[in-house]
């Protein structure tokens, strides 16, 4: 575990932990307006940007995920609350590509975003508590 006995790898891991919450809170929130404009001006969802921004955000986040796993050698499959983020995290993109483009109806998108958004709570609860279960 990364620990004040080595500063500078600390710096770098407030750093990085800094970047993944950003990141985080980017996405959610620009999930959440593509949510909102899938609802009622789909249109919006075409443009150019929309379809680049996300993608860069969440290449920060999850590049930023595997490097403080890496740094606290905090590990899927080895710390329970590790995998249930990568498994939350798998489910919130199935979740999320029903809801901005392959859901068949707008009901449908309606239920997958609305199960995406709690996904991603679920996952920042994990986050902050180092819990399976953190409720």
């Amino acid at each position: 575990m990364i620990g004040s006995g080595h500063t500078a790898v600390y710096e770098h891991y407030l750093t990085i932990k800094a970047v993944h919450q950003a990141s985080a809170g980017l996405s959610l929130a620009l999930f959440f307006l593509r949510g909102i404009w899938m609802l009622g001006w789909p249109g919006l969802l075409r443009a150019r940007w929309v379809r680049i921004v996300p993608h860069v955000i969440d290449t920060a986040l999850l590049t930023s995920a595997v490097l403080l796993a890496w740094m606290a050698q905090q590990y899927p499959f080895v710390h329970g609350w590790i995998t249930a983020k990568v498994v939350a995290l798998l489910i919130y993109i199935g979740l999320g590509t029903i809801a901005l483009k392959r859901g068949p109806t707008r009901t449908v998108r309606l239920a997958a975003w609305l199960a995406a958004i709690a996904v991603f709570l679920y996952i920042g609860a994990v986050a902050f508590s180092k819990q399976v279960i953190p409720f």
